[in-house]
């Protein structure tokens, strides 16, 4: 990345400290957020922090190292978030999601990429775990379906959408609304989609119908957003359901 890309205060100083402190200390760690989507669409936007992947076990002894350089750190939310930060910039460490369903494990280390940013090496999380964590970003305050449109758009004829049909198994109505946006706003571009992946989608959305609705009433929303989707369990009577287990 050029360091025009960036809000030049943020780019001239922090972003190569903190890059040059987590590749001297020998701990694994990826890219996500802005700076892979650039790297598998080549969109260039401001970034007002840094995301950081890395594992449960690792993200402590990430907080350390910059705990010893002289920045603050805080477990934000112990399911998933922690971050580092000095004079108003941030780094955020990402070892999971909210809902505790997409944990960072030596699977997505073994799918990364490789390439570089500020003149040190880096690892980028793959295209498909950057897919399977923006599909859950559908909140009032931050919405990535866009993010995902131009996923596909600019990289979706070399994804393995197998692997990510399979991880979402559990929320495949989501591939299939993603799918169905896709194909909305970009007509002429829709058979980057996976014929056969789209097929069983589309069966699967007309075979529901065939089954008796789930006896208990239930709110997935909350999976988005708990605060939007709260009155469906505070006034209507449907049962939260936040985690990937239901």
């Amino acid at each position: 990345m050029e360091l025009d890309d960036m809000a030049p205060e943020v780019a001239q100083e922090f972003y190569p400290q903190a890059l040059k402190m987590l590749h001297e200390s020998g701990l694994p760690f990826m890219m996500g957020g802005g700076f892979a989507l650039r790297q598998y669409t080549g969109m260039q936007r401001p970034m007002k922090d840094m995301d950081v992947f890395c594992t449960a076990g690792d993200c402590p002894r990430l907080l350390k190292l910059f705990t010893d350089e002289g920045f603050q750190t805080e477990l934000v939310d112990a399911r998933w978030l922690a971050k580092a930060f000095k004079d108003g910039k941030y780094v955020d460490f990402i070892f999971n999601n909210p809902g505790s369903f997409t944990p960072v494990n030596d699977n997505w280390y073994r799918h990364a990429t490789e390439g570089g940013e500020f003149g040190v090496p880096v690892k980028y999380i793959s295209a498909e775990d950057l897919f399977k964590c923006k599909i859950y970003v559908q909140n009032r305050e931050r919405y990535d379906g866009s993010d995902l449109n131009h996923l596909i758009l600019r990289y979706g004829k070399n994804m393995n959408w197998r692997r990510i049909f399979e991880t979402l198994e559990h929320h495949w109505h989501l591939l299939l609304a993603q799918f169905m946006s896709f194909q909305f706003v970009y007509p002429s571009e829709r058979d980057i989609i996976p014929r056969d992946i789209f097929d069983e989608l589309l069966l699967r959305a007309k075979e529901q119908f065939d089954m008796p609705p789930p006896t208990e009433k239930v709110c997935r929303g909350l999976l988005f957003d708990q605060t939007q989707y709260a009155p469906a369990v505070t006034e209507w009577g449907f049962k939260a359901i936040t985690s990937v287990t239901i």
